[in-house]
């Protein structure tokens, strides 16, 4: 699922995680759009993306889903279009209740939608059924210059071939108490590991309540705790020749898991070992002084919790074990994918250019909704003119590691055996090597399965 958070760059940026697919029942339109365009059941459109004026009297279906793009930011990636192509476009809004059923339902029908929003993770799941286009081809017109994300854009390459453009990103970063960090001496934020360590040291030793966690980091919380694994050169699973592998008894992961849970250790209380950032609620548990550091995804819940505290909020990516680097990230977010019995092949292809545009994401990705953009350049361009608190998820973003690019990964991610592999470790139910173990032949199993 996608977890989301709601406000303005005011308060700290928008942002999304998790996985989620969307689309519905609708009618597309008719036509190739240009001259050229394969056919629909041949599902590859060419990579001479549809000029000015090869839509005109055509229109385009695209589906997005309830809550993520704002009507201004959606008619900002229309007006581009209608620019490139003379076409028109029909905006279908989808519900997040059930939506994987109705992906599947309607990539399956005569009449697709042209254009869905997927979420990123869940793209594979949906290119295995054959239900996308293969977009490989119009990748060096659709990238440009632009180097994509790959968070977003690994999840959508499947076997070497891409079936999807990325379209927005959320990720997290650390967001800590000014005031409780400077009562410890502290008055910057660290830019190294071991700056951070020695830091969190000072804040344990000035706070000993025992339910104060220097950094409170529960134990059933993957998307934090992978970056441990990724920051230490491991992996989840592997492929080769077409087979993935549990990657998580290798000596890189086992450092990395190693690491992680000597931090959660040493910094979070021995409460936090086996719940989820939710139950409690670890924004409320930072409103209430119980805590001096979370790894969020936006300083927006903990401002909803208690307005006052906004300008006491600080935020920074988090440091590597390896200086002048942070440690990569989970990129939650959405990619857009064309359906491979569109009848407007072509005219799709020049919908994914004109949202994948650096200036459309500048300006309405960015400037309007305050989402993470596709591109590192996107990122370089908008950074300086964000708030401070902003500008730490952004530089984040620049250092992502895609989770497996299959179908099975979905089954991995809703049955909460990965939350249950780290919280395993961090209580001690499990040492890092037998719990490896146990995950990476889950691992085996849900990544190599077939697609019903």
């Amino acid at each position: 699922m996608r977890i989301r958070t709601s406000a303005g760059l005011a308060a700290g940026i928008v942002l999304a995680f998790g996985a989620a697919a969307c689309s519905s029942s609708a009618s597309s339109g008719t036509g190739t759009g240009t001259a050229g365009a394969t056919s629909a059941a041949a599902g590859a459109p060419t990579a001479a993306i549809a000029g000015a004026g090869s839509g005109t009297g055509k229109t385009l279906t695209v589906w997005y889903m309830d809550g993520d793009l704002s009507d201004a930011a959606v008619k900002a990636i229309n007006d581009k279009f209608t620019a490139l192509t003379g076409a028109q476009v029909k905006v279908q809004i989808q519900q997040w209740d059930g939506i994987n059923t109705k992906v599947a339902t309607a990539l399956a029908q005569d009449n697709p939608p042209d254009v869905l929003e997927i979420g990123n993770t869940d793209v594979p799941l949906f290119a295995a059924s054959g239900g996308l286009s293969d977009i490989t081809s119009a990748l060096p017109e659709l990238q440009g210059s632009q180097h994509w994300l790959p968070g977003l854009e690994g999840p959508a390459t499947v076997d070497g071939k891409s079936f999807g453009a990325p379209l927005f990103a959320g990720n997290r970063a650390v967001v800590y108490n000014k005031k409780i960090w400077a009562d410890a001496g502290i008055t910057t934020p660290p830019t190294t590991f071991a700056q951070l360590t020695a830091d969190l040291d000072a804040i344990k030793a000035k706070n000993t309540a025992p339910d104060f966690s220097a950094f409170y980091f529960p134990g059933k919380y993957w998307h934090g705790a992978l970056q441990f694994v990724w920051d230490a050169g491991g992996q989840l699973a592997t492929s080769s020749g077409g087979k993935w592998s549990g990657s998580l008894a290798t000596p890189e992961a086992q450092k990395g898991l190693a690491a992680w849970k000597d931090f959660v250790g040493k910094y979070s209380s021995p409460a936090s070992r086996d719940v989820e950032t939710t139950a409690p609620d670890f924004n409320t548990l930072f409103a209430q002084g119980k805590t001096a550091t979370i790894l969020n995804t936006s300083i927006n819940p903990i401002v909803k919790v208690d307005a006052s505290l906004k300008d006491q909020i600080g935020t920074f990516p988090m440091p590597s074990a390896t200086d002048g680097k942070t440690q990569p990230v989970f990129l939650g977010g959405s990619d857009l994918g064309i359906a491979t019995k569109s009848k407007n092949q072509a005219l799709a292809l020049a919908y994914l250019k004109a949202a994948t545009d650096p200036a459309v994401q500048a300006a309405a990705i960015v400037g309007i909704d305050h989402w993470i953009p596709a591109s590192t350049e996107v990122i370089d361009q908008t950074i300086s003119s964000l708030p401070p608190t902003s500008q730490a998820f952004f530089a984040a973003a620049k250092t992502s590691v895609p989770t497996p690019a299959v179908a099975g990964w979905a089954t991995v991610e809703s049955d909460k055996s990965i939350d249950d592999f780290f919280a395993d470790i961090a209580t001690g139910r499990k040492s890092p090597a037998d719990a490896a173990k146990s995950l990476d032949s889950h691992l085996d199993q849900a990544l190599n399965a077939s697609v019903g």
